[in-house]
């Protein structure tokens, strides 16, 4: 196996993980409890700059569940209707950038971060 099949064989997993969330926005969310499921199995044995990616996918799901909740309270009274879109954007950039530093061989630029 050369380098390059290695590689690819190594940002796969996080490629999916990222595919899963961003399908995650126009399905019914089962994708993203699987996405971060695979996150989970697949963090102890990566590289560490693709640890650094399952981190950040870790935590976006979670960061996600506590803002979607937040969400559903706040709809109760209306307000949480605008926060539904944003959330959405807010998975999709994080998705997409993630997506981007992993095809770039990149640990994502801010992994602890709450926003992107």
């Amino acid at each position: 196996m050369t380098q390059n099949e290695l590689s690819r064989d190594e940002i796969r997993p996080p490629q999916i993980v990222y595919a899963l969330y961003l399908a995650g926005l126009v399905t019914a969310n089962i994708t993203l409890l699987i996405g971060v499921i695979v996150a989970y199995v697949y963090r102890r044995e990566a590289a560490p700059w693709l640890q650094q990616h399952y981190r950040y996918m870790i935590r976006t799901f979670w960061i996600g569940t506590l803002y979607a909740s937040v969400a559903f309270l706040l709809s109760i009274v209306m307000v949480g209707l605008l926060i539904w879109p944003l959330l959405a954007v807010w998975l999709g950039v994080r998705s997409v950038l993630g997506w981007i530093n992993v095809r770039k061989g990149q640990p994502p630029a801010r992994p602890a971060s709450w926003l992107w």
